[in-house]
């Protein structure tokens, strides 16, 4: 009993098809692989910052971090005494582009302007006294500090609080 002509040409071509997208995604593979910079330092848990140092960044105590994990973390103060307090956070990227971070900051009305710290480039965005982010890269890599103040008095300027919190983690930061 013999197999039907037509039914050995979709076999053929589907074969075909499967190796032609098996190559294609290999040589997508490379090329994605040789675009990469290399990974950046070891930043350490929360940045490799303190709740004091936090706390210290804005002149006020009682910070406590509220998510804790490799990749990020979260402050907020206590429910006592939280007035004039932001909400801060801290994310570390590897492998993830800071345009696409510094481009969405744009989007939503935040423009961002280009900074350097402990010569890593990387961008600051504001669009009042009571939010900021700032992100440094490092090669394919890079960390985020967020501070939002939500409806309280300002205790610091947000993007300058930020700054030195970027700059501990930047000095910190283990190759």
């Amino acid at each position: 009993m013999g197999v039907p002509a037509g039914v050995l040409v979709c076999v053929s071509v589907l074969v075909g098809c499967g190796a032609t997208d098996v190559d294609a995604e290999a040589d997508a593979a490379t090329t994605a692989t040789a675009d990469v910079q290399g990974s950046g330092p070891f930043v350490g848990e929360c940045g490799s910052v303190t709740d004091g140092e936090v706390a210290a960044a804005f002149g006020v105590s009682g910070f406590a971090t509220v998510i804790r994990n490799s990749v990020g973390c979260e402050w907020q103060m206590s429910a006592q005494g939280s007035q004039g307090a932001p909400h801060v956070s801290f994310s570390w990227y590897r492998g993830s582009p800071i345009g696409r971070e510094r481009a969405g900051s744009e989007l939503i009305g935040r423009p961002a302007t280009d900074i350097e710290i402990g010569g890593q480039p990387g961008f600051v965005a504001s669009s009042s006294s009571r939010l900021c982010e700032l992100g440094v890269q490092f090669d394919d890599d890079f960390v985020h500090w967020s501070i939002a103040y939500a409806g309280q008095i300002p205790t610091a300027d947000p993007c300058e609080a930020a700054r030195r919190l970027a700059e501990l983690t930047v000095a910190r930061a283990v190759p």
